[in-house]
Parts: C-alpha cells; structure tokens; sequence
C-alpha cells in the first residue's frame, strides 16, 4: 500500500480518537497488551527470523540473541515494573503552602506517538520501543523501515494480527512517507538513526512543539581504547565478536579502536586470530555471516577499503552479489584521518596507534560524543575516571555491548549521539509526563498571600516564609 498524506492524517485522527476514550489510561489495560505484544512475538518468531535472515543474512542464534529474546526480557520488564512505577508519586506540600497538606504527582501519557525506526534492528528497535509507548499509556504509529522489507512485512502482519489500527499501527514507505508521519500533529516522537536525520526529525517537531527522543549512531563513531596493561587476547576477542554482530551494522559498535604503541602489533595479530576462529578467513563465504542491508551500503564500505587497501591487514574482500563484505582492519590509522570523522557502520575497523593516553582523551572529548564507550585495561581506578569524564551514552569496562541487556539501567546517547533514554523505567518515564497536582482545602486559609499588603503582612509573610 502507497500511503498518501491524508491515509497518515486519518491514522492520527482514528488514534487520537481513541487515546480520548481514556481506556489506555488503565494499568491493567496497559499490561494486557504488553502481554500481547508478547505473545504476538512468540508466535511470529519464525516469521521474524526468516525475515532477518532474509534481509540481513542473520543466523537464527544471531535473529533470537538480538531482536527476538532482548524484546521479551524488555516487556516482561515493563509487565513487572508498571503498577509500581505509573502509581502517583504522594508529597508533603509543606508549610509554604498551608493549608494543603498533600500534593501528588501524576505520570500521564502524551497520547499518540510516532516511532520512527531503523533497519539494523528492525524489531528490537521498533518493538521494544512500543512497548516503552505502551507502558506509558500512550497509542502508537510505527514507521518501519523501507530498506529492511521483508521485516517490514512481518512487522506490519504481527501489528495487525495484535491490535486494532487505532492503537497501534505499522506504516512502510520511503522518506515522504516519514515526512508525512512528521508533519502530523503527534504527542511524542521517538526516533532512531542517524545524526543528519535525527536534526530533520528535530526541525519537523519543532513547529508542533512535539517533545523527541532520538537514539543515534554517533556522527564520529564509538571508540573503544585497549591500554598496554589490557588482557591483550580476551579484548581482541570481544572486539571481534562484536565487529561481526549484523555485519558492524550497530549503533553501539565500535567504529575505531586507539591502542597503546607498545602493544598495538600484538592487538592486530590476536584480532586477525579471532577473527579466524570465530568466521573463517574469508567471512564473506560463511553462511552465518550477516550482509550489509543494500547494495549502496556494499558499495560504500567497499568504496571506503578501497581508499585504505595499502594498510588492510585482514579482509578487504566481499561478494557484491551478497552483499557481504568480510571485516577488515585497516592498520596503521591516523586519528585525523577521514576514515575516523564519520560513523562507519560496517565491518571496517581502523586501528589507531597512540603514545600519550591524556592527548587522546582529549581528542575523543572534543569531537562528537558517541552512542558507546568501551575500555580495556587492568587498572579500573583509571577507567573509571574515564567513564566519569567522557561524554557518551554508555559503555563497558573490559566488556563490549552488555550494558544495553542489564535492566533497570538507561539506553541513551547524549549530544550527536542522541536525547531522552529508554529500557525499563526509563521508557516508561520517556513515554510519560509528571504531572504535578496539589490538593488544596477550604479550611484555615491564611489571607497572607491575598490583597492588600500591609507592611504587618509583608513582614509577616518574610518571616514566614524563611
């Protein structure tokens, strides 16, 4: 179905419609189809995953690990979590607000949002995201991703299968149809992508004044530093594994990597074994290996190896007709150099040498703060320090990626890498709006506050109030 502007107008109108009923409102309501949404998963898991596979060349253990078994532990979360989080906050009013004795806080949904999502994660980062909106009260339109299809497809089908289109909707389409969706007078935005249109979604709200949340990749990329006293093995491994996951095709991934001089030739050759042992040497010819969603994004990382080919010491080949492009370190980088000013988002990884740790410090804190940061070392005083001092949305110490599975914990990004924060409790509260509501009473009123102001009452009033 092409969509046209006024089909995306009626959608909005029909929700917000709906949202007006106040049946949303009800927590168990609420609950009732975060478990749907939990069943509908279930049983479209195969669906789900032959889409993943059919789009990004996801293996089935890849498909569950990623999109399928992260959505489940995230609603069952907000199933667990809901009564006690969306229950009225209850205040002391205080003495400067005599007679009332009690104030409460409310969490109140905004009432139709948008989730604009994107390919890499075509159902973690959709799904997991309705079910945020859903937990806060809220109605939802999805608008999915055109690159990725076939999820698009089974997205669209488990929606529709789940719930009724007033309230909850996926839409597909190209970039006219996500301006038509942004043009809407919708209550909350919630997208994920790149920087360049993350600042578009921003310019679009900005004339309804809709409040955003925006998760990006980070417009220099995530860095991950390896000192001389790292467990040099156990981080090549761990990079490695994650390079691999959805082709570097992630939002957290690791874009470059800084090692210390004195350990980088050791780094580059316990890299290039893990990545043998964990693909093959030619990862482009493994079944389980992902692909790079289109074949503009292929052409683009083969385009950029291409401009590197005299410093790749591993990889550097791919099958255009699969769209796979093996991983690749180039080695030795300059941290100038082009290669490290914009996020990759594929399976290149450059591989910076440094000598003087503050000097880089102070680099990565002056270019665009990432989505992640990762840090191997031996000395956790220091990466602490690091983690403390740094501008980023999250990261690991000796680990990669994990800090987006522990729950209670936010998912967030900061500057170009992003606004708001999300997962658990965090969504819940990105979905909603405290509302503050002091009771008052018709008794002991003081005429303090009322005219006129007598001196006696001014000094009264001063008194009272320090």
């Amino acid at each position: 179905m092409a969509y046209t502007k006024q089909d995306i107008h009626d959608i909005v109108v029909k929700q917000r419609e709906y949202f007006l009923t106040s049946e949303t409102l009800d927590i168990k309501f609420r609950i009732e189809q975060l478990k749907k949404l939990k069943a509908g998963i279930i049983k479209f898991q195969d669906k789900i995953t032959n889409a993943l596979h059919e789009d990004l060349g996801r293996s089935s253990a890849e498909a569950y690990f990623c999109d399928i078994g992260a959505i489940i532990l995230e609603i069952n979360e907000y199933i667990k979590g809901l009564k006690k989080w969306a229950k009225p906050e209850k205040h002391f009013s205080g003495l400067a607000c005599f007679p009332s004795r009690r104030t409460y806080v409310y969490k109140m949904p905004y009432g139709v949002s948008l989730i604009v999502s994107p390919f890499n994660f075509p159902f973690l980062l959709s799904l997991g995201v309705l079910a945020a909106s859903i937990s806060g009260g809220n109605t939802a339109v999805i608008k999915a991703s055109s690159k990725s299809k076939a999820s698009t497809e089974v997205l669209k089908e488990l929606i529709a299968d789940t719930f009724p289109p007033e309230y909850a909707v996926v839409i597909d389409g190209g970039h006219d149809v996500a301006d038509f969706c942004l043009e809407e007078r919708v209550d909350k935005i919630f997208y994920t992508g790149s920087p360049n249109v993350g600042k578009h979604v921003m310019e679009m709200a900005s004339k309804n004044l809709t409040p955003v949340t925006l998760e990006l990749g980070g417009e220099t990329g995530n860095w991950c530093i390896v000192r001389k006293d790292a467990d040099i093995l156990d981080s090549a491994r761990k990079v490695a594994f994650f390079k691999l996951m959805n082709a570097g095709q992630v939002c957290i991934n690791i874009n470059q990597v800084a090692v210390e001089e004195s350990v980088a030739d050791q780094f580059i050759e316990a890299l290039k074994k893990e990545f043998i042992r964990q693909i093959g040497e030619k990862a482009h010819e493994n079944e389980e290996y992902p692909k790079l969603i289109t074949p503009r994004a292929y052409e683009n990382i083969a385009n950029e190896a291409e401009q590197y080919k005299d410093r790749i010491v591993f990889g550097g080949e791919g099958n255009p007709e699969t769209s796979k492009y093996s991983p690749t370190i180039i080695y030795p980088v300059d941290i100038n150099e082009d290669i490290i000013q914009h996020e990759i988002f594929g399976p290149l990884l450059p591989v910076v040498k440094y000598s003087n740790e503050n000097e880089l410090l102070d680099i990565v804190a002056r270019r665009e703060h990432g989505l992640a940061l990762y840090v191997f070392t031996k000395d956790k005083k220091w990466a602490k320090k690091v983690m403390q001092t740094q501008q980023y949305g999250g990261g690991c110490i000796n680990e990669v990626c994990l800090h987006l599975m522990v729950k209670g914990v936010p998912f967030n990004g900061t500057g170009h890498s992003g606004m708001g924060a999300y997962h658990g409790i965090w969504g819940f509260r990105e979905f909603t709006h405290p509302s503050t509501v002091l009771v008052g009473s018709n008794h002991m009123n003081l005429p303090l506050r009322e005219h006129p102001y007598t001196e006696k009452k001014k000094k009264t009033l001063s008194k009272f109030l320090k």
